[in-house]
């Protein structure tokens, strides 16, 4: 009985399902793990080591002393290299070259894990039976597909930023870069909820429901624009300033945040302007959020949304003493790291709280 109930269409659409629902969150965590590394490439200033683009060939890593002599060449033709490492050895240039590779190679990888399941799924029809749980499943597979293609291409043209006549990236290119990444590591995680907890049939949000759905919504948004001035902290290198908390040496905004004209452009581009919206941005965050994991948490509310309401507000203490230690110490590697997944986790967090109040 157990064998015929396990072959019934039903049954292996649920099999189906459950499968693409994982492959998309193992995607998810991919992409989560990319974002990490793409900040010890950062903070390790190696991002612009590589100074060709071969999306195919350029997985390979130099294999002889010939070939890391050429790109070592290559590297001492670009303004990092004449501005700030000048006099940099081979062996010097090959610590930093390992991390932009590195973060490249994952990229690949993503890909590969992606297309080659999405195309095995398609042909054996796994993912038309999937499909019934989530319509239009197909055509959203295709277009993170060229998402994906897309954050590939942008983290050159961000690359290609710090090779003409400045010695860093330029910090717009670098948080456009980490927006695409996180828009879809969301996507992907919310797929594959999707996939594995389908809403009810003429579902709806009703009574307390929609404020708890747009209280959510509201971190969602607030947690997306705090890592985007977080971008412009690590493009502008405004981290290493200001190194304590809650004032900027010894004032709660310096006279120097309005030394710019227009005045707009200190938010963007103005190293303490911009490090003051970051650190009061995620303390306003942190406010929202922890706000809305009370509210998650309360009792008579579904275990399921208890739980991740529960995880929110651990994580979102957790940040924020990441984001504080990291600043006081002057962004240390492992810490700015820590500090990127953190943001990461408390964005996933945030989402499936949405996903929890659409139910």
């Amino acid at each position: 009985m157990t064998t015929l109930a396990s072959s019934t269409p039903a049954a292996r659409g649920a099999s189906d399902t459950r499968a693409v629902a994982y492959w998309l969150l193992f995607c998810a965590a991919m992409v989560f793990a990319m974002a990490v590394i793409g900040a010890i490439t950062r903070l390790t200033e190696s991002g612009l080591s590589m100074v060709e683009w071969e999306p195919l060939i350029g997985a390979i890593p130099p294999l002889n002393e010939a070939e890391w002599q050429r790109v070592f060449d290559l590297y001492r033709q670009t303004p990092e290299y004449r501005l700030k490492n000048f006099g940099m050895d081979l062996a010097g240039f090959k610590e930093i070259f390992f991390w932009e590779w590195f973060h490249r190679l994952w990229g690949r990888l993503i890909g590969l894990v992606f297309a080659l399941p999405l195309i095995w799924f398609w042909l054996s029809g796994r993912l038309a039976r999937a499909r019934v749980a989530a319509p239009g499943l197909g055509w959203k597979l295709i277009g993170l597909f060229f998402l994906g293609a897309a954050q590939g291409a942008l983290g050159w043209y961000m690359v290609m930023s710090g090779l003409v006549d400045r010695p860093s990236v330029s910090h717009y290119r670098l948080a456009a870069h980490l927006g695409l990444a996180c828009l879809i590591y969301v996507l992907l995680l919310w797929l594959a909820v999707d996939l594995l907890r389908p809403a009810a049939a003429g579902e709806r949000e009703r009574g307390a429901a929609r404020g708890l759905l747009v209280h959510a919504w509201i971190t969602v948004a607030m947690v997306s624009i705090t890592m985007v001035w977080g971008a412009f902290v690590a493009g502008l290198d405004a981290g290493v300033v200001y190194n304590t908390f809650p004032l900027m040496d010894g004032r709660f905004l310096p006279p120097e945040s309005w030394t710019l004209n227009p005045w707009w452009l200190n938010a963007l581009d103005n190293t303490a302007l911009v490090q003051f919206m970051h650190r009061w941005l995620a303390v306003s965050t942190a406010l929202v959020a922890i706000a809305l994991s009370f509210r998650g948490f309360r009792p008579g509310a579904p275990e399921s949304l208890r739980k991740i309401a529960g995880a929110l507000g651990v994580m979102v203490v957790v940040q924020v003493l990441l984001g504080v230690s990291t600043l006081l110490l002057a962004v240390p590697v492992p810490l700015g790291a820590a500090h990127q997944a953190g943001a990461l986790a408390v964005l996933g967090l945030a989402v499936l709280m949405v996903r929890e109040a659409k139910r």
